[in-house]
């Protein structure tokens, strides 16, 4: 059965993003660009894998991409309608219509999605975010990976937006770097 895994970048108190949706704050350079690209050239947006040298780069994770409306539309102001096009691409969203044949948006229960999206043959399936989608999908979430960031900035998009309701999670691979930033990968118990 494939795995959901919120993959995502985090400040040290546990925001995603700015409170506009920005995370121009995450450096993404050195040692931890290179871990990422070797680990996860997935993850990179379809318009920087040409730059990045991942053209031809296979999928090591996943082959889905599952993202919040406000993930997506950073993507919608620049232009990019299928930023993950080498991904199914699926975005939450009661809202929006989908101006690309490549992106389908669901404006349904989006955990229903979810385990629809498990019972099929594939790869893993990657949560790219925002906080309320992970808060609407806590409990179908097996494994997150946080890219923590050793940086403080005080309010914005939590790492997950939702009621209280406490999940346990063992942490099963430690990578630190010099920069301070840290990968921590944590399953379900």
């Amino acid at each position: 059965m494939r795995r959901l895994t919120y993959y995502v970048a985090a400040t040290l108190d546990g925001y995603i993003a700015a409170p506009d949706g920005t995370y121009d704050f995450f450096p993404f350079e050195g040692e931890v660009r290179e871990a990422i690209l070797a680990e996860y050239p997935e993850t990179m947006p379809a318009h920087v894998r040409g730059p990045f040298g991942l053209t031809e780069t296979p999928h090591r994770h996943f082959d889905t991409v599952i993202m919040g409306r406000g993930t997506y539309e950073p993507a919608l102001k620049a232009g990019i309608t299928s930023p993950y096009a080498h991904l199914k691409q699926y975005v939450v969203s009661r809202t929006l219509t989908s101006p690309d044949p490549e992106v389908e948006v669901v404006a349904d229960d989006p955990a229903e999605l979810v385990r629809d999206l498990k019972k099929r043959d594939g790869m893993g399936i990657w949560l790219a975010g925002g906080g309320k989608l992970a808060g609407a999908l806590r409990d179908e979430i097996d494994e997150l990976i946080i890219k923590r960031n050793p940086v403080v900035i005080g309010t914005g998009i939590p790492l997950f937006d939702g009621p209280f309701a406490p999940i346990g999670f063992l942490p099963t691979a430690r990578r630190h770097f010099d920069s301070g930033v840290s990968i921590v990968t944590y399953t379900r118990k």
